[in-house]
This record gives C-alpha cells, sequence and structure tokens, in this order.
C-alpha cells in the first residue's frame, strides 16, 4: 500500500537553519513536534502500560485491556495509532492513526481526551454528561469559519480559513472491516499542508467507530490559531514562506537575536508585543566568518 501523498520532508539542519526553539502558527504547517508532547500525558497516565520495542517504538496498553496505543517509528505510516476494543481480545470496534507528521499538538488533545474519559466509558461525553456538547466536528469547525470545499467525489470537505487545513467525511456506506484494514477508506480525516484536499503534507484517519468527542478534540487543536513550540529541523522547508515565527519568550541566544535584528516586521507597540517575524529570518543563520 503506497504511502499517502506529502509535502518534501525536512532536510537534515546542515547549519543553514537553526535548531532553537520558537513559537510557529499556524500550528497545521508547523510540522510534527516533539513526541514527548503525546507520551507525556501517556507515561503519567494511572495503570497505563508501556512497552519499548527495538529501542524506539512505543506501545501503550490502558488498565481496562481495550485501548492500544502504538508509535512505530519505523512503521508504514509512522506517527501513532489508535484502536478501541469492547473485548480485549477481539477485533477493534475503532482505529485511528496520525502518520508521522501530524502534529503533535493534534494527536495530543485526542489521546489525552481518550485517556481522562476512559474510566467511565466516556460518560462525561455523553448526552446529560457535564462535558456533552452537541456539536459534531464539522458544526464545530463551522462555527470557526472553515467553509464548504467544492464537493469532491464521495466526500464533504471544509477548508479552514487560511486554506491549509481540511476536514473530510466520506459519503456512502463502507463495510466497516475495510476502514480497519486500510486508513486511507476511514469515515473521517484531518489533513493539512499547502494543499490539504490532494497533497496534503500530513493526515489523521477515524474510521466510523471512533467516538465524536475524540475526533472534536483534534478538530479544535488544529483549529487553535496559538502559535506552537518547533525548532527549525520539524518545520517542512516549503512551509516556511507560509508561517509566522515568534521568539520563544525569553530566548536570548546570540543566533535567534540576529534573527530578531533581521527582521523587516515591527510590532505597534515594542514595549508591550511580542515580535513577530518571517519564518526566512527567524530560521536563517548568521553569517560565517571566514577562517
Amino acid at each position: 500500500m503506497p504511502l499517502p501523498p506529502s509535502a518534501p520532508r525536512p532536510a537534515p539542519d546542515t547549519g543553514t537553519r537553526e535548531a532553537e526553539e520558537a513559537l510557529v502558527a499556524p500550528v497545521t504547517l508547523a510540522g510534527s513536534g516533539s513526541s514527548r508532547t503525546v507520551s507525556a500525558s501517556l507515561d503519567d497516565a494511572v495503570g497505563w502500560s508501556k512497552v519499548i520495542a527495538f529501542g524506539t517504538d512505543a506501545y501503550y496498553t490502558s488498565p481496562c485491556q481495550r485501548v492500544r496505543i502504538a508509535n512505530p517509528v519505523e512503521g508504514h505510516y509512522g506517527g501513532w495509532t489508535i484502536s478501541f476494543a469492547e473485548d480485549a481480545l477481539g477485533v477493534p470496534d475503532w482505529i485511528t492513526m496520525f502518520d508521522r507528521d501530524t502534529p503533535a499538538e493534534v494527536v495530543s488533545a485526542f489521546t489525552t481526551t481518550l485517556v481522562e474519559g476512559l474510566g467511565n466509558t466516556f460518560r462525561d461525553r455523553l448526552q446529560g454528561g457535564k462535558y456533552f456538547t452537541p456539536s459534531s466536528p464539522a458544526a464545530l469547525l463551522s462555527e470557526r469559519d472553515w467553509q464548504p470545499a467544492d464537493r469532491q467525489l464521495g466526500a464533504h470537505y471544509q477548508l479552514s480559513p487560511d486554506g491549509h487545513a481540511a476536514y473530510r467525511i466520506r459519503i456512502g456506506r463502507l463495510h466497516e472491516y475495510d476502514e480497519l484494514m486500510d486508513p486511507e477508506l476511514s469515515t473521517w480525516r484531518l489533513s493539512g499542508g499547502l494543499d490539504p484536499l490532494t497533497t496534503p503534507t500530513w493526515q489523521a484517519y477515524f474510521s466510523t467507530g471512533t467516538p465524536q468527542h475524540l475526533i472534536a478534540a483534534s478538530a479544535m487543536a488544529l483549529a487553535n490559531p496559538a502559535p506552537v513550540s518547533r525548532s527549525a529541523d520539524v518545520v517542512p522547508e516549503c512551509h516556511l514562506s507560509h508561517i509566522t515565527v515568534h521568539p520563544a519568550p525569553g530566548l536570548q541566544q546570540p543566533r535567534a537575536t540576529a534573527a530578531l535584528a533581521r527582521s523587516t516586521r515591527v510590532p505597534r507597540n515594542p514595549e508591550t508585543a511580542s515580535p513577530v517575524l518571517s519564518a526566512q529570518a527567524a530560521y536563517s543563520s548568521p553569517p560565517r566568518r571566514q577562517r
């Protein structure tokens, strides 16, 4: 099964881009981020077990044995796969897959909400529960100005206001086992990139049985305009002209200071506002001295 289309992967740091942390927006174009953003809450979850295989791959199991979470670094899609089975030894009722380039904040929103609600089987999120919301992920995105895209055959799409993120709902009946076998056939998909409809940089798939409030958690993380922490080596090169970079609070490294000096964008009130840099300025190195 071929890998989903994606934009070019970021090149290794060769000294022309910085490894310093900065705050990047929007999250959909910010790159994958750190796996610790996802694993931190799983490592702290009471009763969950963790196994490391091959020195790199992480596998988590819930106390009830119904949820399994895998982060196989060298897997076909990489990223994170989450499955739920009412019968711990049975066929999964649903599977969610975030590929290796999905922003960690989008994954973490899903897994954190999952861990918090699993103990009472999500009763707090169901009708009558204290966290219940009658809005679907599509309705929540619509409230944040995501607009319907030109209809594609067999699917309905919504696009973010900047056109760099998309939510897809498949139309028509699909056998549930087909979804479990092939993530690309899943009913719901979140994606991001310069062209999130046809050539996304990253994709997240949700099969039919996936609880709606978990999909909504990921969708709201994607729609959140707040910048996220990133180093330059994880931001795809092709995204640099489409993102803005804010220096991380308290960042005083010499190269970051040089980047600020090269910025052509000046805050309206320098005493209170944080400087906003072009990505090229924030992630470019000062000229090297000749020996």
